[in-house]
């Protein structure tokens, strides 16, 4: 089992060959278990993974992280203010976002996709890599994840 221990972003991802796709949840989380792959993570508490964030273990192995596609559900809508209303229903649900200009982007939930739906927006069921907003306290720097 590969124990990774320290994200190291001083190395250029590209030279990495290893890659360890997760998705958006998976991201977030400093101990993790993947038992069919061998890996393991256990960073220090509240490290967030950010796309091509390099892992390292105690013996040098390294990994680059990737965005894992997965099941989302995709929101347009012919007016901002729709897109708006929707943000607003799906903040006040706590769910997390992804946010653009021209759409939302949510983890797959049929439930809320009708919701949308019942208020007039486009809801396309899909598999993408999620980068939901990050937290106001998180800090507002540009990670380079806008899709």
């Amino acid at each position: 089992m590969i124990v990774f221990t320290e994200v190291d972003r001083s190395c250029n991802a590209d030279q990495v060959a290893q890659r360890l796709a997760l998705t958006a949840e998976e991201r977030m989380r400093s101990r993790l278990l993947i038992e069919n792959a061998g890996i393991a993570l256990r960073l220090p508490r509240g490290t967030v993974l950010h796309e091509d964030d390099v892992l390292r273990a105690p013996d040098g192995e390294a990994a680059r992280v990737v965005a894992k596609a997965e099941p989302v559900l995709r929101v347009t809508a012919d007016q901002p203010a729709d897109l708006l209303r929707a943000a607003y229903h799906l903040g006040n649900r706590h769910v997390p976002v992804e946010v653009h200009v021209d759409r939302l982007i949510f983890g797959r939930d049929p439930v809320l996709g009708a919701m949308l739906e019942h208020l007039g927006l486009r809801v396309e069921s899909c598999e993408l890599p999620f980068f939901p907003e990050r937290g106001a306290y998180e800090g507002h720097a540009d990670d380079g994840h806008r899709h």
